[in-house]
């Protein structure tokens, strides 16, 4: 994913045929952080510690959904993806770059609890079961460096395995 242009209007980046397949594959495991990750406190005390938590994970849950929502309308929109001869033209307005960010930080963030949260530089233990994760994972910090690009962040990507 490489950011061709960038305007006050959209962001167009180019992908190729394998990585248009990647991106989406990769969205489609949205959400995947638990809703119980998320703790309204960390002492979780109080007279209504039980029933605010129900509350947020009410609210996470109605906004993940409008995220999911959104994720497949995205998909589905037949502009979406302008084919060109070498690929793909993905054209994002500056709010879709932001909330595609937040998606693939949550894909992220999920395929790493799910790996048993390794600690950086560790290698997690690879399974049948569980290496489309650490391949989520990779891709979405990879995606994730390609659009801090287009918003001014020019930070050099880092592989969680780094």
């Amino acid at each position: 994913m490489k950011l061709l242009r960038a305007g006050k209007n959209g962001h167009v980046f180019h992908l190729g045929q394998r990585e248009k397949q990647l991106l989406l594959e990769t969205l489609k495991l949205y959400p995947l952080v638990p809703a119980a990750h998320h703790r309204l406190s960390k002492a979780g005390k109080g007279p209504n510690a039980d029933e605010d938590q129900r509350i947020l994970e009410e609210a996470l849950a109605e906004q993940r959904q409008e995220n999911r929502r959104q994720v497949l309308a995205m998909l589905n929109e037949p502009q979406r993806f302008r084919e060109k001869k070498s690929g793909f033209e993905l054209t994002l307005t500056p709010a879709q770059v932001e909330w595609l960010l937040q998606v693939l930080n949550d894909v992220r963030v999920g395929s790493w609890l799910t790996l048993g949260e390794p600690e950086p530089g560790e290698e997690p233990e690879l399974t049948k079961q569980n290496v489309k994760y650490h391949v989520a994972m990779e891709l979405c910090g990879l995606f994730e460096s390609a659009l801090l690009v287009a918003l001014g962040v020019s930070e050099s990507p880092r592989w969680a395995g780094d």
